[in-house]
């Protein structure tokens, strides 16, 4: 069982709604964390990685520790519509996406990381499913962009159930996509009404290599998002969490996400403070 330490903690650089390098050196240091999850693309009124990032966070002590990228084309307006627009779902945005994942990719690889980040988009349960097969190779198509710049994809969790997951990822072994892999987000089950935070990591930890903090409360109307809330103060068990990564000898980043409310920094200030104690409590 290896101990989870605030050592492994960063923080999405999209949460921080920074205004250039500088201004996000400047949270993440308020924040007292040294590692940053640095959006690759455009996502959600961020700009994505701007010229020059990397240095200046290194000025601070801050390394960028993976990427993220978002597909052209999403609209997370209700559930329903990020079905419909999620991920590599749309034709009409398929090759302007591969275009953007390999400017993305190749900002990837100049940095050395090992992974990035992305949403597939609401995956068939059956490989039987009509979509399976299209949608298993763009992925693959996704994944080998990345891989030709030394770069692992990570798939993030909520838009499916944990069984659905583990049947598409095991569909990606056969296919030669050895190397893709899990960023675990417990709120995104919870947002999306698809799964159990903690019963879901049970099923994937193993193939989990990073994880967001994000906490919410499900949703009482089918159909709604549910409420992100601040990590903590929702409905996500973080001492059994943590523990099933540490029963796991996980050493990966956990890295916060906030994307509501109007003060990222102090949310994440009263996020990592629940975070640290829940791993005090499990190394107790």
């Amino acid at each position: 069982m290896k101990k989870q330490t605030k050592k492994q903690m960063g923080v999405c650089s999209w949460s921080l709604q920074a205004t250039g390098p500088q201004d996000l050196a400047d949270k993440v240091n308020a924040l007292g964390l040294k590692k940053v999850q640095l959006g690759l693309v455009p996502h959600r009124d961020d700009p994505g990685a701007w010229d020059g990032v990397e240095e200046v966070l290194a000025k601070s002590g801050i390394k960028v520790v993976s990427g993220m990228f978002s597909t052209i084309g999403e609209d997370y307006t209700s559930p329903a519509t990020i079905r419909k627009t999620g991920g590599v779902v749309l034709d009409q945005y398929w090759e302007e996406n591969l275009q953007l994942a390999a400017k993305a990719a190749a900002a990837a690889g100049a940095m050395n990381l090992e992974t990035v980040t992305v949403h597939a988009g609401f995956l068939p349960h059956s490989p039987q499913a009509p979509d399976f097969d299209r949608l298993s190779r763009r992925v693959l198509t996704l994944a080998e962009i990345f891989r030709e710049e030394g770069v692992s994809l990570l798939l993030e969790t909520g838009q499916e159930s944990a069984e659905t997951l583990l049947i598409f990822l095991e569909e990606m072994r056969k296919r030669g996509g050895d190397d893709i892999a899990v960023n675990f987000d417990p709120a995104n089950m919870l947002l999306y009404d698809m799964d159990e935070p903690i019963e879901a990591l049970k099923q994937l930890v193993p193939h989990v290599r990073q994880v967001h903090v994000k906490d919410a409360n499900r949703t009482k109307e089918k159909g709604q998002w549910g409420e992100e809330v601040v990590v903590g103060t929702g409905q996500v068990d973080w001492v059994a969490f943590v523990t099933l990564l540490a029963e796991a000898n996980f050493d990966g980043g956990y890295i916060f996400e906030r994307e509501q409310g109007d003060d990222r920094v102090g949310d994440i200030t009263k996020g990592i403070q629940a975070l640290e104690a829940a791993m005090k409590q499990v190394a107790s």
